[in-house]
């Protein structure tokens, strides 16, 4: 089980954000978890999601990027899907709030830990998702090859990848060959061979962490538009884009106000959250019955 969000996060999980904010009824009662409605249907009520994308961005303030001409792409989506617009990162720097997404802990603020010096056998969603005989992979630009669990090479930075930390992975072979190149996604999006939960990493200068936001945006718009409007995620998808941490300067609730975007067909048009969010309420188990991976 993992643990509860802090005193300053909603008692939702943030799974039961994305049914709020794609519902058009709000968080009612779920059914049962692994199953999927037959005909989805824009504005349904308690959806049950299949497919599970999760892309993080780097060192933004929201005001950086909610409104920014830097980044018409991603306030596209903003506009069209759902916003939450009280999320805030945990800490400063990067590794934390990486931890926090898949763990529900901190963990560590040493940004330099690899998976060798830093092995973590804490429950995670790795964890979790094998329990439910759930299928997962993390796709990251930049990785040398599949199950690689070193550190830091060329424009891929390890600290972005929280999922090589696992000793659910790195003592398994079997589930280590989760660990690919983005490439991979690219070629799994056609054939519909996606796993129920992805963590999607972006180099170093596309996440935003050394090059400009417009950057980012700009392979936002060329990876993951492909991935919105397929078939697969048009039948019971949800994509979750948020950022690390704020810039430097903001330390607001511990990490500073980021922006955080849904994307489901299932999506209420346009929808504001004002509710309070940090990382850790991803990983609110007992609500994410509401989601068919878990």
């Amino acid at each position: 089980m993992f643990p509860y969000p802090s005193s300053k996060c909603s008692a939702l999980s943030f799974i039961s954000v994305f049914v709020c904010l794609v519902s058009l009824a709000g968080c009612g009662g779920g059914g049962a978890a692994n199953v999927l409605p037959p005909t989805p249907t824009p504005g349904q009520t308690n959806p049950q999601f299949g497919h599970v994308f999760i892309v993080v961005e780097e060192n933004a303030s929201y005001g950086d990027v909610i409104g920014s001409s830097s980044m018409p792409y991603f306030n596209s989506l903003a506009n069209t899907y759902g916003l939450a617009t009280n999320y805030y990162a945990n800490l400063h720097p990067s590794i934390p709030n990486y931890f926090e997404l898949t763990a529900g802990k901190t963990l560590t603020v040493i940004d330099s830990e690899t998976p060798q010096s830093f092995p973590v056998s804490a429950d995670n969603v790795v964890r979790e998702l094998l329990a439910a005989g759930k299928s997962w992979k993390s796709y990251a630009e930049d990785l040398p090859n599949a199950g690689y669990t070193g550190g830091d090479t060329g424009k891929y930075l390890v600290r972005h990848n929280p999922l090589t930390y696992m000793t659910d992975v790195q003592n398994t072979p079997a589930q280590a060959q989760n660990l690919v190149p983005f490439s991979e996604f690219s070629a799994d999006l056609p054939t519909a061979n996606l796993p129920q939960y992805s963590f999607i990493v972006p180099n170093s200068c596309n996440d935003a962490h050394d090059c400009p936001l417009s950057t980012a945006d700009t392979w936002l718009k060329t990876n993951i538009d492909p991935l919105i409007t397929s078939p697969v995620f048009q039948k019971d998808g949800l994509l979750i884009i948020v950022f690390d941490e704020g810039n430097d300067l903001d330390f607001t609730q511990g990490g500073g106000h980021v922006a955080a975007v849904l994307v489901s067909p299932f999506s209420k048009p346009a929808y504001k959250s004002i509710a309070l969010y940090q990382h850790q309420s991803v990983l609110r188990r007992h609500r994410a019955r509401h989601v068919g991976i878990l």
